[in-house]
């Protein structure tokens, strides 16, 4: 690829990344395009920020987001979409946390979909509310442990969409997802003015 054509393809991907939100529009790129945009970005949004963090400060985000978060499912309306965004949350929060103990080598590498660690369909909204805050204050003590037991320099634990992610990028991908997608969420009456084809998915599976 010359490099004209290189700057071509990452004009409109880093259209996408500033329009849609750093961690969608990550997302968004590992599902349409592959290779050394992919990588670009991952690189940019992610990994460059994460690493001049210490684990200490990433945990500390976490924290402050997870206000804003709580915050969000508290105001949220009892509607299928709005338990369906916290569901969303809370599956994709626990499968990191899983990517997160691998890291810290308490568990051997393996593949799954964060399908597995959503909640159970039936959940009310007010178990996906505290749900939503234990999950949140666990990545926050992984994040502790990290400090404590950080992983080897340079070692990644691979993301389904994404590709390899180290440590500290997990960290901030769950941070930036969990505050784009609660988002969505929406008060009891702004439920019913906003149809859910409205809300654009914006993170992998």
């Amino acid at each position: 690829m010359t490099k004209s054509s290189s700057n071509k393809t990452l004009v409109p991907a880093l259209i996408t990344v500033a329009g849609v939100g750093l961690a969608a529009g990550a997302a968004y790129l590992a599902r349409q395009r592959k290779g050394e945009v992919k990588e670009f970005v991952v690189s940019r949004v992610l990994e460059a920020p994460a690493g001049r963090s210490s684990y200490t400060d990433l945990g500390q985000s976490l924290e402050r987001a997870g206000t804003a978060l709580a915050g969000r499912g508290a105001r949220a309306g009892d509607t299928p979409a709005n338990r369906e965004v916290l569901g969303h949350i809370i599956g994709i929060e626990r499968w990191g946390q899983n990517r997160l103990r691998m890291a810290l080598g308490k568990k051997l590498y393996e593949s799954d979909s964060y399908q597995t660690y959503r909640p159970a369909a039936d959940t009310s909204l007010a178990e996906l509310r505290d749900l939503l805050s234990q999950t949140r204050s666990g990545t926050v003590d992984l994040a502790r442990q990290l400090h404590v037991s950080p992983p080897e320099e340079g070692a990644t634990v691979n993301h389904n969409g994404l590709g390899p992610l180290t440590a500290k990028a997990w960290l901030r991908y769950l941070t930036q997802h969990a505050d784009l997608e609660s988002r969505k969420l929406r008060g009891a009456k702004e439920a019913g003015a906003v149809p859910d084809e409205a809300m654009p998915e914006a993170a992998p599976s």
